[in-house]
């Protein structure tokens, strides 16, 4: 069982649901990284999603582009995101890291060297925003064989040939997409993400968490009803591009995991 598979294991058992951030690497500046990351843990976070920077990022909003922008400045590459992989594990070795980006740094180190030295460095899943499930087949294997997770996203547009095809592959969770539109979105429809979430538990069975367009407490609470976990992104972002110390994302993550353990939204 996958550090990510014992994770959500054992937030079933207590009732509860899995909180987690999303931060890209190397910002705001690369030497803080796994701080910041420990930070996001004492916040509350269960499992930590890192974004490796990439100068093309279709899926990202405007905040989190800015963000891998600032880090692709400082020349954070994809060895040095395994290095703060590295470092964090130094005092912790409980919660599940998983590597967010593109086929692009992927394919230029190389495939096999990307996975060996992955799992070497500590990380539990990796999910690349352009690797298709149904090219996924070689990847996903070669993953399952060093004991990592590969995660895939669906959306609203997702069609149940796509869902089916995910529901075969995936391991660890599926990253739901709540809106049609990118990260930081604030069109988020719950009764939408309601009706696409009952829609792929018909063939997924693996844990499902949902990001998109979460900015509060009480979003995250009501996304967490029809989820296993609630992924925030953008809102983490602009927590530390004003606070680079971590103190107002630790603050803000405190107050998402209370009222998600509570069932209810709670002021900032």
């Amino acid at each position: 069982m996958s550090r990510i598979q014992h994770t959500f294991s054992l937030l079933a058992a207590q009732g509860r649901k899995a909180l987690i951030p999303f931060m890209t690497a190397g910002y705001p500046r690369a030497d803080t990284t796994a701080a910041l990351m420990r930070v996001l843990v004492e916040g509350g976070a269960d499992i930590i999603e890192l974004g490796v920077p990439f100068s093309d990022p279709m899926a990202d909003g405007p905040v989190i582009q800015r963000a891998s922008e600032v880090a692709l400045a400082q020349g954070v590459s994809l060895r040095d995101v395994l290095g703060f992989v590295r470092a964090f594990r130094e005092n912790n070795d409980q919660t599940p890291v998983v590597l967010m980006g593109y086929a692009n740094p992927v394919e230029r180190m190389g495939v096999d060297n990307f996975v060996r030295e992955a799992a070497e460095s500590g990380v539990d899943g990796v999910l690349v925003v352009d690797y298709p499930p149904e090219e996924c087949g070689t990847f996903s294997s070669l993953m399952r064989a060093q004991g990592m997770d590969t995660i895939f996203l669906l959306a609203p547009t997702s069609s149940p040939a796509r869902i089916g095809k995910v529901a075969a592959l995936a391991s660890g969770y599926v990253y739901c997409v709540s809106l049609k539109g990118v990260t930081g979105s604030s069109l988020l429809d719950k009764d939408e993400v309601a009706g696409m979430m009952a829609t792929i538990r018909q063939s997924v069975t693996v844990p499902l968490g949902v990001g998109f367009g979460i900015q509060d407490a009480e979003t995250a609470v009501a996304v967490s009803r029809m989820a296993d976990g609630v992924v925030i992104g953008s809102r983490i972002i602009q927590a530390l591009e004003s606070d680079p110390t971590g103190a107002q994302a630790r603050h803000f993550l405190s107050v998402v995991r209370q009222g998600l353990d509570s069932g209810v939204g709670v002021a900032s």
